[in-house]
């Protein structure tokens, strides 16, 4: 496992010169918690999420 820390999270990527202005936050559901719809979520830009806790 890979370590991270609080300079990793928070240096900036390149992004061809823009800055990003607008945060995508995602809320984890049923459907959403699954790896290839998470996966899918930070290739469209997500930049957050919000974790909510289910029952099975």
């Amino acid at each position: 496992m890979t370590n991270i820390d609080i300079d990793g999270i928070l240096k900036e990527l390149p992004n061809n010169g823009r800055i990003t202005k607008t945060k995508i936050v995602c809320t984890l559901g049923l459907v959403s918690r699954l790896i290839p719809m998470i996966k899918k979520l930070l290739r469209v830009g997500m930049n957050s999420l919000q974790f909510l806790p289910w029952q099975p």
